[in-house]
């Protein structure tokens, strides 16, 4: 019996051909037999270095056919290509193909699609076979208990994606957890295989595909800012150890919440360095509660507000970017159909209103922490998470908390928001997006501050010093130099200078958003 092995990129119009006339001979000889392997485009070379090399053969083109020695045993027998396979048909069975170089093509691409299906078949299976391992940190947080029933309503991975759930925290939360076990059961979902608790360290992560990072909390007491930026380092570092030691190799961290999320993000990627592209930030939330005050502003539905950028610091000094914003089915004198739409900045004609009340309320929300609680908090993460999974909407601009190799002049090394798009289970970045440039002041104090976050959490720097300009350090040494004679001078100069008073400074320690916030209009 003959027994031929044909492997090929999927979309090889040669292989296919080869595939073809193989068929054909299979279908019409007792005893010839053969075996079909495809490989994605981007994986051949690899896959056939790998084969060449184990059964010391030398072929570097797609596709490659090799005879199985079924009666006698070893190791295969290199037939060739596409050519030497031919020859050998038209030579042993007098058999040869005439198919045109379009239906090669045709018939190629049929067979690009087809591999793709038949991996998403596999990767289903596996799921029903072993569950989607789904971790989530800090699971006594609110933003847990809001974030189970999304997870769970199949959402966010598909219907077709069990997963199992492990909630993650310390003893003193051990019975809240119980009670959050009892009631996730009670939802009898569908995807849902099973649901757990682990408190004993050493066992975390165990296998994890997904791990969902949430605000820690801390029974230690902090007094500076110094302080709090370095409490971050030893849960980060242990989390990191953890990680690259129990989860799975293809395991993503996702990093949500309302207090130093890009730290937390570049910690992250330095304690668990083997996953770093697969650990990100996000950024939604802000993007949220963005929309939700425009919104408010025009009287319409914050999901009708598309493509506002956030960059810079998630949970910090971050620049609110609208000049890519558009605001769909929005009634007014001009209407289209469901896909037309219109930039916001020509909808809002009062650009004092940006520049002050918008750009106020929302750093309060930020330095407050108000507003982003459990309900926003798993929303951005699960919303996240989905894209991740199954691509963002087409054409839609989202933005994610990444580290920075240089786009859009950004230094190296730090966390930082920027606008992304999802395809294809990862994320591109943006690059070519037309005029948004940030100035250099902006992106000064918003890279500022975030390389300072991170040198003082790592102990090369004592103190944090929140970026100035030029023009506040002009302001300050007026400050200084405005001269105060008697007590009714003294009076009289706060009056007439009371924007130039420095207002009794509140602790650092108190809100995260020291930095506070900017937007381009």
């Amino acid at each position: 019996m003959a027994k031929f092995v044909i492997a090929g990129r999927a979309d090889c119009p040669y292989y296919a051909k080869t595939e073809l006339l193989a068929d054909y001979l299979q279908k019409n000889l007792p005893d010839f037999r053969i075996h079909k392997i495809t490989q994605r485009p981007e994986v051949w070379e690899d896959w056939l270095k790998d084969v060449c090399e184990k059964n010391k053969w030398s072929h570097k083109n797609s596709p490659i056919i090799w005879r199985e020695l079924l009666d006698r045993g070893g190791k295969g027998l290199l037939l060739g290509g596409y050519n030497e396979f031919l020859e050998h048909a038209q030579l042993y069975y007098d058999v040869t193909s005439s198919m045109t170089t379009e239906l090669m093509m045709v018939i190629a691409q049929e067979n690009l699609g087809a591999h793709i299906e038949k991996e998403q078949e596999e990767e289903g299976l596996k799921t029903c076979i072993n569950p989607l391992q789904v971790w989530i940190t800090s699971a006594s947080a609110p933003a847990c208990y809001n974030l189970i029933p999304i997870l769970t309503s199949g959402e966010v991975f598909g219907m077709h994606t069990e997963i199992s759930i492990t909630l993650f925290d310390n003893k003193q939360a051990e019975e809240y957890l119980k009670s959050l076990v009892m009631e996730t059961q009670d939802l009898a979902s569908p995807v849902l295989r099973s649901v757990s608790i682990c408190t004993k360290v050493e066992e975390a992560f165990c296998q994890a595909h997904v791990i969902v990072v949430l605000d820690d909390s801390t029974d230690k007491e902090v007094f500076t800012l110094e302080d709090c930026l370095r409490s971050r380092v030893p849960l980060c570092r242990l989390y990191g150890y953890l990680i690259e030691k129990n989860a799975h190799e293809s395991v993503r961290v996702i990093v949500g919440g309302k207090t130093f999320v890009n730290l937390k993000t570049v910690l992250l990627m330095r304690y668990a360095p083997r996953i770093t592209h697969n650990i990100i930030a996000v950024a939604l939330g802000v993007e949220g509660e963005a929309k939700a005050i425009l919104a408010r502003k025009l009287k319409t539905a914050p999901s009708y507000i598309k493509d506002v950028i956030i960059w810079g610091n998630i949970s910090g000094n971050n620049y609110v970017d609208l000049r890519k914003t558009r605001v769909y089915r929005y009634e007014s004198a001009i209407w289209g159909p469901l896909h037309y739409s219109r930039p916001l900045l020509n909808l809002i004609f009062d650009s004092e209103w940006i520049k002050r009340e918008f750009v106020a309320t929302l750093k309060n929300l930020t330095a407050t922490g108000r507003q982003f609680g459990g309900i926003l908090a798993a929303h951005s993460i699960a919303t996240t998470l989905k894209y991740w999974y199954h691509g963002s909407p087409p054409g839609e601009i989202v933005s994610l908390g990444i580290l920075s190799e240089g786009q859009f002049g950004i230094p190296k090394g730090i966390v930082f928001s920027m606008p992304v798009k999802f395809e294809n289970g990862t994320w591109v970045v943006l690059t070519d997006l037309k005029d948004i440039e940030i100035s250099e002041q902006i992106m000064t104090r918003m890279t500022s501050d975030l390389i300072q976050e991170k040198l003082v959490a790592l102990g090369d720097k004592i103190h944090f010093q929140p970026y100035q300009s030029e023009t506040e350090l002009r302001k300050k040494d007026k400050r200084i130099s405005l001269p105060i004679t008697d007590d009714s001078q003294k009076e009289q100069v706060s009056d007439e200078h009371k924007d130039l008073v420095p207002h009794e400074e509140k602790n650092p320690v108190m809100s995260d958003g020291f930095e506070g916030k900017t937007v381009e209009s």
